[in-house]
C-alpha cells in the first residue's frame, strides 16, 4: 500500500494529463525529445516549427505512442502566424497551458572561425543570431502566453544555453543572445508574477552540449569520431560525454508540472556539470 500511495503522490506531483502544451521548434532534435517527453507525461502537444513535413511527422510519432499531438507549421519569427496556430490551439483544444521555446540556434555568419576575431564579426549576422534566439523567444511569449493570462494560467520553459554564462569561442553572437534569453526570463517572471499571480510561472532550461542538426560537423567527424573542438568540450565536462535529448525531458516535464508550482525565474542546468567545472 506504501509503494501505491507514493507512485500515486508522484502522478499527481508531475502528471500533465489535461494539460495543453506547445513546442517550438519542435521540428529539432531537441524541442522534439521535450515534445514527445511532455505528450508522454498527458500533455496535449502542438508542434510547433517552420518544416511542414517534419511537424507532421512528430506529431504523427506521438499520435502513435498513445498521445495526442498536432503540427502548427510556422515561422516563430513571423506573429502573424503565431495568432493563426494559437487559434487553432485554442479551438481544437479550448485552453493552453504550456509553452516550451526550444526555436533558436546559432547562425554561420556570426560563428567565428579561424583566426577571425569579434572584430570581423559582421552586424547583420549578429543581429540575425538575436532575431531567431531573443525575438524567437519573445513573440511565442507575447502570443501564447496572453492567453494564459486570459485562461488558468500556464507554465513557460524557455532554452537557454551553457554559452549564457560562460565564454564559449567562436560563438560571440550566440552567447551574447543566450545570455539575453535567460535575462529575459527573470524579467517576464517578476513581471507576469507581479501582474497575474503565481498563476503564471517563467523558467528556463540551460542545457549543455548535445548533438544536433546544426552543432553536428562542428563536434563530430564523419565517422562518428570526436573533431578538436568537440574532445575539448567533453574534456571539460565532468560526465565525460554529450547529453542525450531525452535527458532533457525530465527537467521540462519537472518545470511544467505542479511538483515545480513554486519555482519560477529560474535558470536550471543541464549539462552534465560543465558549468560546475573549472577545467583544473
Amino acid at each position: 500500500m506504501r509503494g501505491d500511495r507514493i507512485t500515486g503522490v508522484l502522478e499527481d506531483l508531475f502528471s500533465l494529463e489535461g494539460r495543453v502544451a506547445v513546442v517550438t521548434g519542435a521540428t529539432g532534435v531537441l524541442g522534439g525529445a521535450m515534445a514527445r517527453g511532455l505528450a508522454r507525461a498527458g500533455a496535449r502537444v502542438g508542434v510547433l516549427g517552420r518544416r511542414k513535413e517534419r511537424a507532421e511527422e512528430v506529431a504523427r510519432e506521438i499520435s502513435a505512442a498513445g498521445g495526442e499531438a498536432v503540427a502548427l507549421p510556422a515561422d516563430v519569427l513571423d506573429e502573424g502566424q503565431l495568432r493563426e496556430v494559437r487559434d487553432e490551439v485554442l479551438d481544437r483544444w479550448g485552453r493552453l497551458d504550456v509553452l516550451v521555446n526550444a526555436a533558436g540556434g546559432n547562425v554561420t555568419g556570426a560563428t567565428l572561425s579561424g583566426d577571425e576575431t569579434v572584430f570581423d564579426l559582421p552586424r547583420e549576422a549578429f543581429g540575425e543570431v538575436f532575431e531567431l534566439n531573443l525575438v524567437g523567444t519573445l513573440l511565442p511569449v507575447q502570443v501564447f502566453g496572453e492567453a494564459m493570462t486570459r485562461g488558468d494560467g500556464g507554465c513557460i520553459v524557455n532554452i537557454s544555453s551553457m554559452a549564457a554564462a560562460r565564454a564559449i569561442t567562436r560563438v560571440a553572437g550566440y552567447s551574447a543572445a543566450k545570455a539575453a534569453v535567460e535575462n529575459l526570463t527573470r524579467w517576464l517572471a517578476a513581471d507576469l508574477a507581479r501582474r497575474h499571480g503565481d498563476g503564471v510561472r517563467v523558467n528556463a532550461i540551460a542545457p549543455g552540449f548535445f548533438i544536433g542538426e546544426q552543432n553536428r560537423a562542428m563536434l563530430l567527424e564523419e565517422d562518428g569520431s570526436l573533431t578538436d573542438r568537440g574532445r575539448t568540450i567533453v574534456e571539460h565536462t565532468p560526465a565525460g560525454r554529450f547529453g542525450e535529448p531525452d535527458e532533457l525531458v525530465g527537467t521540462t516535464i519537472w518545470l511544467c508540472s505542479p511538483a515545480a508550482s513554486f519555482v519560477n525565474g529560474a535558470v536550471v542546468p543541464v549539462d552534465g556539470g560543465f558549468g560546475a567545472f573549472s577545467g583544473v
